[in-house]
């Protein structure tokens, strides 16, 4: 029998995004009770899939589903990986989410998720610090500059306000531009490093954002103080195996998407080889969030934290986008049906 009943639709685009202007509170506190919930047993996460049309070196999809129980939505975000697009002029990462109604399956809202993704990354980042680093964190490492670096070292310092900031990327004119945003946003300077070595070593918080053509140990493990947090993500590792070596506590955002017989990610080569594995992984996120868990428990603690995107925070973040949208009027109404 077919449905008399009206669907409607929200389309929000890359520019009714940026007119919601989600504040760092904001963005910290809708990605911060999606982890809550997942550590309370109260999230649905599919592990990504991944569509490579050619060749990974040159670029791929993601794809990422989830549901939140609190807050009554699921959803599904495609987040496209072109590594070279900055020769186009064009974004490397460009996602689009959907959210849909979890009892019926009725379609809420198409949201442009290109800031969603960063906005989230730097969020899992930060909160991961939160709980893993030191309270008294005063020096930070960024290698990378892409568009999630940027969420990464706004949302670290909104937390721990650093003395010193160190970045470092690939190209000069790429990370000397990310710096000079930086320090315009955040009202501080930051020092523009030439190497790794330079912006890693001996920082309080370490984060590796580096963008690969294929795995490259350009992180060096001796690098690494003891009392450290380091925060490795690139889709292709540049770190050394050793690198779980000197670790007192490994966490990852979701053991679902870090296991063995998945590509890419920081630590593939760690779990391939059961250097990093069940046993030795001492929690998710969200059970130390959800307090079921210690975080870190002492200062001289060396700690990991390895996070490979989790869809339940695309999804609670594109809430708290739509739920804004409809009280200030901003986006446009599509009929579905």
């Amino acid at each position: 029998m077919t449905s008399t009943a009206r669907i409607d639709i929200r389309y929000l685009n890359g520019i009714d995004v940026d007119r919601l202007s989600l504040d760092d509170e904001e963005i910290l506190a809708a990605v911060e009770a999606a982890i809550r919930a997942q550590g309370r047993g109260e999230t649905v996460i599919e592990p990504r899939v991944h569509l490579v049309p050619e060749t990974s070196a040159k670029g791929h999809f993601n794809v990422l589903r989830g549901y939140v129980k609190p807050l009554g939505v699921a959803g599904v975000k495609v987040v496209s990986d072109f590594v070279d697009n900055y020769k186009r002029g064009l974004p490397s990462e460009m996602a689009i989410l959907d959210l849909f109604d979890p009892d019926t399956g009725t379609p809420l809202a198409v949201i442009d998720a290109t800031a969603i993704t960063d906005m989230r990354t730097g969020a899992m980042t930060a909160l991961g610090a939160k709980y893993l680093a030191r309270h008294d964190s005063r020096v930070l490492g960024h290698i990378g500059a892409r568009g999630t670096a940027y969420w990464n070292v706004r949302l670290l310092d909104r937390l721990f306000d650093f003395a010193e900031i160190r970045v470092h990327s690939r190209r000069p004119e790429s990370r000397h531009a990310f710096a000079e945003r930086l320090s315009k946003d955040l009202d501080k300077p930051l020092i523009v490093t030439d190497d790794w070595e330079s912006c890693v070593r001996g920082a309080d918080i370490v984060v590796e954002a580096s963008r690969l053509p294929q795995p490259s140990p350009l992180l060096k493990t001796s690098w690494i103080a003891k009392g450290a947090l380091v925060v490795p993500y690139g889709t292709m590792s540049a770190v050394e195996l050793s690198l779980t070596d000197i670790m007192d506590k490994i966490v990852v955002d979701d053991w679902g998407q870090c296991r063995k017989g998945l590509p890419f990610g920081a630590l593939r080569a760690h779990v391939d080889s059961d250097r990093l594995n069940e046993t030795n992984l001492h929690a998710e996120l969200g059970q130390i969030v959800a307090g079921s868990t210690a975080g870190r428990e002492r200062d001289d603690e060396t700690i990991l934290f390895w996070h490979r995107g989790l869809g339940i925070t695309d999804i609670a973040l594109g809430h708290a986008m739509l739920e804004k949208a409809k009280a200030l009027s901003i986006g446009q109404t599509l009929r579905f049906s």
